[in-house]
């Protein structure tokens, strides 16, 4: 009986849709992820007092903490003009979950607490400033010139796969 079961074509065919469901399965989950970190240590801004910090040092223009939603999130994120007026996003101790898909986006969506802010951040204008470099540290993104920062008033981790925020903090101007 089992070697009949064995040359069956059905048989085969039923591995082969299995094997092809789990091979699809690890590609769109990476469930690998949840138990491995990517940590990035950047150097940060060295920000003076508000917007209206002294010529030639960067300023702080507007922060705030993250609020946890798919996945737990700490940290804060703030923006920073440069002494040449280049702005920028820095994320200050980011700690999440490792995740499939990940990016970094500047939004006009109010952040909101538990899973009725999850879905939100992609409603309405988003600037995407690129993939999430690591789920824990310091880092920063460069926020292309151009883009008009009034009305952007938060930052969510994004995972685009699954079209959910595992984080986010809303932008409080500084000073």
């Amino acid at each position: 009986m089992l070697t009949r079961l064995v040359h069956a074509p059905l048989t085969w065919i039923v591995v082969a849709v299995i094997g092809a469901g789990t091979a699809f399965g690890l590609f769109w989950f990476q469930p690998w992820k949840l138990v491995t970190d990517t940590e990035v240590h950047e150097t940060l801004s060295e920000v003076g007092a508000g917007p209206s910090a002294g010529p030639g040092t960067p300023a702080l223009v507007s922060r705030g903490d993250f609020v946890t939603h798919e996945h737990e999130t700490r940290g804060s994120a703030r923006i920073v003009r440069a002494a040449d007026v280049r702005y920028r996003l820095e994320l200050v101790g980011l700690d999440t979950s490792n995740g499939p898909d990940l990016h970094v986006w500047l939004t006009d969506q109010p952040v909101r607490t538990g899973p009725s802010g999850w879905r939100v951040f992609d409603d309405g204008r988003h600037v995407a400033l690129g993939a999430l470099k690591g789920n824990r540290g310091d880092q920063a993104y460069e926020i292309p010139a151009g883009i008009g920062l009034a009305g952007l008033t938060s930052v969510a981790i994004w995972c685009e796969r699954f079209a959910v925020s595992f984080g986010a903090a809303p932008l409080a101007p500084a000073g």
